[in-house]
């Protein structure tokens, strides 16, 4: 039988174990995000995100070819203007599987938003998902080839409607996001990753707000087309282009009530599209960004690793375990970590500014290509408007900037179906083109003037002649007054209170001013680990003393570090508060024992090193694989920022000494427990032998 109290503990060390080993499959997955390739993030990630955005683009789409004909006969006297036609009844097979396609993509859209949202399983819905539209796609085309012979008839000069037009972007739009969820679904059988989607919240209401605008656009158009007497696809022109706020002015309200119901109607679309645009962003510059910045240290990673190689650098990689070693490199093993570590932050720099002009390239070719491609399907669509190419350009462009003069507009149905289209595209293109501007070339721009002010009518705190000198430096890479201006690329972010504040982890100190009170309830915790600590110094109780100014400076730091998290740009620490901060969780830059040469090729999921700080101080890990500054179990690795990052750690390490702690006291306690209870069963023994003896005595006595 066990001793009594020692039962809990037990239990409490397993759950304890088996809440880290969890905490370490988390961050395994998160430290190697970067190791993905970009196809599977984009199976993933953006795949569903653009599924989810075009799905119900093309629902509306499907709308709108069904509530018009496809077929128009222009009266003679008419020109070429197919607008004022008189419709030909569809047959009624095309109108049967138009109805067919619109129901099943609507299926297929409501199974991917439950699937999104986390109510139905990623087993069930991609398949309605990805069936429904393949089916849709299959009977839209389907119809689009029947009703293409029945357009020409000898004697009758007939014209496609919009509806027409709309019927094959719906069908092509269908078929493309179906192959995009194909590949999806093939990843995450393949095990790339998991079967769900791990979406922010703004990315997993992308679909809802997509839904939203367009139910808003199309519902406009109804009434509009019902107060103007307008046709229902050109009041979904009008609309389009009224809530995109590009405003061509061919459609516009006649009536009192239409241009009073303006008011309200345009500033609605405008912040249901605002709403749209910030999740496009969110996904395009959050997640995109970070992904590409990820993949470029990586690879930037490897190539100075094996160009250190190339070097005979090796040595410098490896960590030095003896002062032989230290001798032969001229270096000790801090000051090898601390030029790793500054490695680090040179690539991250240079990764840095190739990730913002790789973005900007990305988003102008995707610009660019929507201006001239456009204008090439506008320059054909108006050729009865006699459109020159440069026309098109130019109308094309106006509209893409949102200008809209209005002196050109499409009059064809073709130009006015491919216009709605092509416009949803353009502006949230736009939108991510403006933003990656501001990070690249605006800056520039602004940098700039501010060195021409200095030079010129507003000198900085360095004069004129300093100001030139700093110049011809950064222009020469230091090569003309090298002392002008640091043109080192590892140069030290400022301190841990943004002062430059220097940390001496050799110490074991901190030289940081004292936090004010950020966190209420940390402050509690600070104060009373002081206080038990002077409590145990009074009582001569030195390892407990020890061990509270530890929970004191853990507690400390948190509430330092916490203030960092919201910081924009994001807080950068420098190597000196990195030693400090690792110190903290266990670990020592000055020992090798936890130390390793950076890897130049790094295989997912191949590597199962312990997390940095695991475990405490003391315990022996020799055997284990440690990490480096350049490797790909480094802090500076991966999507996490840094305070974030250090944060977790002392958060964790507090965690983990306390559960010890805790655990320990009752240990103690069922050990004195126990001690007690064999204590009182002894006494309780030696009492009854006593009695035993005492009545022998007596009744030896009354026989004398």
């Amino acid at each position: 039988m066990n001793d009594p109290g020692l039962d809990e503990p037990i239990q409490d060390s397993a759950k304890v174990e088996d809440e880290r080993k969890a905490e370490e499959q988390l961050e395994e997955e998160d430290e190697q995000t970067f190791l993905v390739p970009s196809r599977w993030w984009a199976a993933s990630t953006a795949f569903p995100l653009i599924a989810g955005t075009f799905g119900p683009i093309a629902s509306a789409f499907n709308i709108c070819a069904l509530i018009q004909h496809w077929r128009v006969e222009i009266p003679p006297g008419m020109g070429a203007n197919e607008s004022h036609g008189n419709d030909v009844r569809d047959p009624t097979w095309l109108l049967a599987n138009n109805g067919v396609s619109l129901v099943l993509a609507l299926f297929a859209n409501f199974s991917l938003l439950l699937n999104m949202t986390r109510r139905l399983s990623f087993s069930i819905a991609q398949p309605i998902t990805i069936t429904g539209w393949y089916l849709s796609s299959i009977f839209l085309i389907g119809d689009l080839v029947g009703i293409i012979h029945v357009v020409k008839i000898p004697g009758q000069r007939r014209a496609l409607t919009q509806a027409f037009y709309y019927a094959i972007f719906a069908a092509g739009l269908y078929f493309v996001i179906a192959s995009l969820m194909v590949f999806t679904v093939y990843g995450a059988w393949k095990g790339h990753y998991p079967k769900e989607f791990k979406l922010s919240m703004s990315q997993r209401t992308l679909m809802l707000q997509t839904i939203s605008f367009l139910i808003y656009m199309i519902g406009g158009a109804g009434v509009y087309a019902k107060i103007e007497g307008w046709m229902f696809l050109d009041a979904v022109y009008f609309t389009n282009y009224t809530l995109l706020t590009i405003g061509i002015g061919d459609y516009a309200p006649m009536t009192h009530l239409g241009r009073g119901l303006l008011f309200p109607y345009a500033i609605g679309g405008v912040v249901i599209l605002g709403l749209v645009v910030g999740s496009i962003r969110s996904l395009v510059l959050e997640r995109g960004k970070k992904k590409l910045g990820g993949r470029i240290v990586e690879k930037r990673r490897e190539a100075m690793l094996q160009n250190l190689l190339k070097k005979d650098q090796k040595k410098k990689l490896k960590p030095i375990e003896n002062k032989q070693m230290a001798e032969e490199i001229g270096m000790s093993e801090r000051e090898r970590r601390e030029q790793e570590f500054h490695f680090m932050r040179k690539i991250q720099k240079q990764a840095a500014t190739r990730q913002k002009w790789t973005a900007l390239i990305i988003s102008a070719t995707a610009w660019l290509v929507l201006w001239f491609l456009g204008a090439l399907i506008f320059y054909f669509a108006e050729h009865e408007q006699e459109w020159t190419y440069f026309v098109s350009l130019y109308f094309a462009y106006t509209s893409l900037i949102t200008i809209g003069y209005g002196d050109f507009a499409p009059y064809s149905n073709s130009g006015k179906a491919f216009f709605v289209f092509w416009a949803l595209l353009a502006i949230p293109t736009l939108t991510i083109l403006i933003s990656n501007m501001g990070d690249t070339v605006v800056k520039g721009i602004r940098d700039l003037t501010l060195h021409l002010g200095e030079i010129t009518i507003l000198p900085g705190e360095a004069g004129v002649r300093g100001r030139m000198k700093q110049v011809a430096s950064r222009s020469t890479r230091g090569k003309i007054f090298e002392g002008s201006e640091s043109t080192d690329l590892m140069d030290e972010p400022p301190g841990i209170e943004g002062a430059g504040q220097s940390v001496d982890a050799e110490k074991g100190g901190s030289t940081l001013r004292k936090a004010g009170a950020t966190d209420h309830f940390t402050g509690e915790l600070e104060a009373e680990e002081l206080r038990e600590a002077k409590e145990s110094k009074s009582h001569g109780d030195y390892l407990s003393e020890n061990i509270h100014e530890y929970h004191y400076l853990l507690i400390k730091e948190f509430r330092n570090v916490m203030k960092h998290l919201d910081e924009s740009p994001p807080r950068k620490y420098n190597y000196g508060e990195w030693a400090w901060f690792l110190k903290l969780i266990g670990e020592d830059e000055s020992q090798a024992a936890t130390h390793r040469a950076a890897p130049v090729k790094v295989k997912k999921n191949k590597e199962h090193d312990p997390d940095i700080g695991e475990g405490p101080a003391s315990e022996d890990r020799k055997g284990k694989q440690g990490w480096s500054w350049l490797g790909n179990r480094s802090p500076l690795m991966g999507e996490t920022e840094e305070a974030e990052w250090v944060l977790e750690r002392l958060s964790r390490t507090l965690e983990r000494l306390l559960k010890d702690m805790h655990m320990k006291n009752k240990e103690d306690r069922g050990a004195e427990a126990a001690t007690r209870i064999r204590s009182k069963n002894s006494g309780s023994g030696s009492s009854g032998t006593m009695g035993e003896s005492n009545a022998a005595a007596n009744k030896q006595n009354d026989k004398r």
